[in-house]
């Protein structure tokens, strides 16, 4: 009986000392590598659904999705928060011609841009990660672990350029046109090409093993401007680019549905302009040179 007493005691005072490590674990690895790639959209004026009056998700357009390109670290703060700071490089796009609904595309604009954006953010996961043996992170009766889910949000810093084709193949970027009179219209300022975002998401990872993970993220981003394509308010009168041949062209080039030089609308200033991503990524744990193999 002595001995059986001994014997639960000691399962007691380990198996307490097992979860105790485990449960602390996150604090010797703190710091984790991300890279990724996949695929972005533009969400503003040029191009979206088939109806007008769509905005944000509504105005998906699948043909216009591009690629990108993620190099990031993550830093463990506590058992169930992150920061993670990344580098994103991509491409998001928009055409007219792609929608069938009549206003967009008789306006017939369209171009291309790179995004090249840094991003801070917190996530917070809704279930804490979880350690197991180096060679195995099986649970009892071979289930596996749940993923780790996460929320994240933050700011982004991005630089963009939009870029359309001229007739003669050749692709000029939009902003030093001031396509919508900035420069030549005493009211209107050439946009920075440089501009905030506050992204929003939700992201997933599930450990390989005790180094690598591999996950993915889709996270919007709401941009503090309205010029991503290089459109946003209204046509000003043609007569003034007769100087310009190039900016008369991107200026306007509806399919006589506006009529060229008339006061109307061109965009959409009461909506800022949005991107997501949506990527697959894989991230992998820099461990201290003197934890050496954990102990359980």
């Amino acid at each position: 009986m002595r001995k059986i007493i001994v014997y639960i005691l000691l399962s007691v005072v380990i198996t307490s000392s097992l979860h105790a490590q485990l449960g602390t674990h996150w604090r010797k690895i703190r710091h984790e590598a991300v890279f990724g790639f996949g695929a972005t959209s533009f969400l503003g004026e040029l191009g979206g659904a088939n109806q007008e009056g769509t905005h944000f998700v509504r105005d998906f357009e699948f043909k216009a999705t591009k690629g990108l390109f993620e190099v990031g670290y993550r830093y463990k703060m506590a058992e169930h928060w992150a920061f993670k700071t990344a580098i994103w490089y991509g491409y998001v796009s928009g055409a007219d011609s792609l929608t069938l609904e009549t206003h967009r595309n008789s306006r017939n604009l369209s171009f291309r841009s790179p995004i090249v954006e840094l991003t801070a953010n917190i996530e917070y996961s809704i279930f804490a990660e979880k350690y197991g043996h180096r060679y195995d992170l099986r649970r009892v009766k071979g289930k596996r672990h749940m993923p780790n889910v996460y929320l994240f949000t933050g700011i982004s810093g991005f630089y963009f350029n939009p870029k359309a084709k001229y007739t003669d193949g050749k692709w000029h970027a939009l902003q030093p046109l001031g396509t919508e009179g900035q420069g030549r219209v005493s009211t209107r300022e050439k946009y920075n090409r440089i501009a905030l975002a506050v992204p929003v998401g939700i992201g997933m990872n599930h450990m390989l093993d005790r180094n690598w993970g591999i996950g993915g993220e889709i996270g919007f981003r709401y941009t503090f401007t309205d010029y991503i394509d290089d459109v946003s308010t209204t046509y000003v009168d043609s007569n003034l680019f007769n100087d310009d041949p190039i900016a008369q062209y991107f200026h306007d080039r509806s399919n006589g549905w506006n009529g060229s030089g008339r006061l109307n609308q061109r965009g959409d200033n009461l909506y800022n302009d949005f991107y997501m991503f949506l990527s697959i990524n894989a991230s992998y744990k820099i461990r201290p040179r003197h934890l050496g193999m954990p102990k359980f």
